[in-house]
């Protein structure tokens, strides 16, 4: 790719007319999305409405792609290898504690992550760039299913993502709410964590509560694994290297006078290198099946749903940082933001294809609100900005090679 000067930023008020304009639409669709979220790889009305407006505006949309994904393309000026522009759909299984008009009407399900916002976000520059004049290089726009432990990137992916629509480069942005609304952040390098989600099995022997010597209780055995699995972040690796592991579920027993049989432990693993996630998991394989020995029970551990690191290229990254400096001022982008220890799917593209993960600042003034918690609400105060920056990044993107 070229980061050449011929970036042509003299009509960004007409750019910003434009897009204000769309505005009262964009914050309409974006919260009736909220109203109605769907869970990974059931994104069957929300693929429906996206595909719907792109087809209104003349899109050829590609459906069913990774199970619920859509693919539309913007013919560019040269013909070859284009650019993919991604955003995800999926909401989470939460149930929303918000009381606003655009709360999720479906029990159990709400839009936490904010990917109603980055569907609309993607979905406006889409609309708008088709009345623009054509892209350097073709643009696909990929609407994409499943990213909450879906793997749905790579399951795009496996459908044939890059054959059917060929692709230099891929750029992805999510909002932040540790960020102020109107600033931005990226990094050359990983930019969020490799990780895998764990399951283990504790089997004892089941007994009366009053009884508990005559059988094999699993509970206190699970306590103790979830407390040695502390020690391998603070005493089994370099305290330089990043690492979380975190239980976030502990299910055994059916009644408070029964010793269970069994207790299973739920939860994920992240570090921001691959070769630091494979010790760590032959690490709690030997603690959870160790410490399960030792009071004469037994432990499985099973690993799934990886997400690899997702690792920005430098020179698509130093053009994101180019665009957005122009953009928005240099004061509101953020070069070298730490590395967070959340997980994303669109690293199996960055696998694949050179390209850059952006963070679009999302906190209002005075807001405590944070992503994958009940009172989360997308802000429509950075549509605008998130829609000006996929443009931006969109008409002015060479896929040649530097010289």
């Amino acid at each position: 790719m070229t980061s050449n000067d011929a970036l042509n930023f003299s009509d960004t008020t007409t750019l910003r007319t434009l897009i204000n304009a769309n505005l009262p639409f964009l914050r309409s669709f974006r919260r009736d999305l909220h109203r109605h979220p769907e869970l990974r790889f059931e994104e069957l009305r929300t693929a429906e409405v996206v595909a719907a407006e792109l087809q209104n505006a003349g899109y050829v949309v590609r459906k069913g792609m990774g199970g619920t994904g859509l693919v539309a393309t913007l013919q560019g000026k040269q013909r070859g290898p284009g650019i993919v522009l991604r955003a995800d759909m999926d909401a989470l299984p939460i149930s929303e504690k918000n009381v606003f008009d655009h709360a999720s009407r479906c029990d159990g399900r709400m839009h936490a992550c904010g990917h109603d916002g980055h569907t609309t976000m993607l979905l406006g520059a889409a609309l708008l760039m088709k009345t623009l004049q054509a892209p350097p290089h073709d643009v696909h726009f990929v609407f994409q299913p499943g990213e909450e432990g879906g793997a749905g990137a790579r399951k795009m992916m496996d459908d044939g993502l890059f054959q059917e629509f060929p692709t230099a480069a891929v750029f992805g942005m999510h909002n932040w709410p540790a960020l102020p609304a109107g600033q931005f952040g990226l990094r050359v390098g990983p930019i969020m964590a490799a990780g895998q989600r764990f399951r283990i099995s504790v089997t004892g022997l089941g007994a009366h509560a009053a009884q508990p010597h005559m059988g094999i209780d699993p509970i206190p055995i699970a306590c103790a694994i979830v407390q040695q699995f502390q020690t391998l972040v603070a005493r089994h690796k370099s305290p330089v290297d990043p690492a979380v592991i975190s239980v976030c579920m502990f299910n055994a027993g059916m009644t408070d006078n029964v010793i269970p049989d069994s207790a299973e432990l739920r939860g994920t693993v992240r570090t921001l290198s691959s070769t630091l996630l494979k010790k760590l998991q032959g690490e709690m394989t030997r603690i959870a099946e160790g410490i399960a020995a030792i009071h004469g029970a037994g432990a499985t551990l099973e690993f799934f749903q990886y997400y690899p690191a997702t690792v920005n290229t430098p020179a698509e990254t130093a053009f994101c940082r180019q665009v957005l400096e122009r953009c928005f001022g240099a004061s509101n982008v953020h070069a070298d933001v730490p590395a967070n220890m959340t997980s994303e799917d669109f690293g199996f593209m960055l696998e694949e294809r050179p390209g850059t993960y952006i963070l679009i600042g999302n906190a209002a003034a005075g807001s405590r609100q944070q992503l994958h918690n009940a009172h989360y609400d997308f802000n429509d105060d950075i549509i605008a900005g998130g829609v000006e920056y996929w443009v931006r990044l969109a008409q002015s993107f060479s896929c040649e090679p530097a010289q």
